[in-house]
């Protein structure tokens, strides 16, 4: 069991979105990515505020692959924050782009990181929105405000977003909680590396929001 001090401690849903679930099946859909919303939910009532982040894609941009075989290759062109290629996904404006079914509204979270809007930036992690971690979502900067020093983050998807959401958040100076049971991921291989990558920097896993004790 894990011991959490609530004053402390905030909820982070990382890209909990429609776009990355079977519910959107032409995006990027995660096997059971719409399934984590009841884990996120009961981890959020460990903690003192909640936070969520969503890609909030235009419609064009360089990173947009034209057809299947594009995806996963470099971007060409001098777009330093660009990296590789992704089907469109989670448009502003489109069903992608929303929560998935039985997360509160965005209203009703306590701060929004909204990022990727930019058609030329396309970031993972939720605290910064370019790729050499420069230009801050602010997410840090309110954590550290409200003083919060621990965070236990769920989301989508594992071997990605939520990765890299974390060690941003390590870096940062916070404890990170990951609970596996609100996370999907892309591919097992990734997955157990990824789980791994978290686990060496100090990262505390755990099975689902039941080994969370107040």
């Amino acid at each position: 069991m894990v011991k959490v001090e609530k004053s402390i401690t905030a909820s982070f849903d990382v890209d909990p979105q429609c776009g990355f679930t079977p519910l959107c099946p032409d995006e990027l859909p995660v096997a059971e990515g719409h399934l984590i919303a009841e884990q996120l939910n009961e981890q959020a009532k460990f903690t003192n505020c909640r936070v969520v982040s969503k890609d909030c894609h235009p419609s064009e941009a360089p990173w947009i692959a034209a057809s299947a075989d594009q995806v996963m290759t470099p971007v060409e062109g001098d777009y330093p924050n660009l990296d590789i290629k992704w089907p469109a996904h989670c448009i502003v404006g489109t069903k992608g782009n929303s929560l998935i079914p039985t997360l509160p509204s965005e209203a009703e979270y306590d701060f929004v990181v909204e990022k990727g809007i930019e058609p030329e930036m396309h970031p993972y992690g939720a605290c910064y929105h370019d790729l050499n971690e420069e230009i801050s979502t602010g997410v840090i900067e309110w954590l550290k405000e409200n003083n919060i020093s621990q965070v236990i983050v769920g989301g989508l998807a594992t071997d990605y977003c939520v990765k890299t959401t974390v060690l941003q958040l390590v870096k940062a100076g916070f404890k990170v909680i990951l609970n596996m049971a609100a996370c999907r991921g892309i591919a097992d291989d990734s997955i157990q590396l990824a789980y791994q990558e978290m686990k060496d920097i100090g990262v505390t896993l755990i099975a689902s929001s039941q080994e969370l004790v107040s």
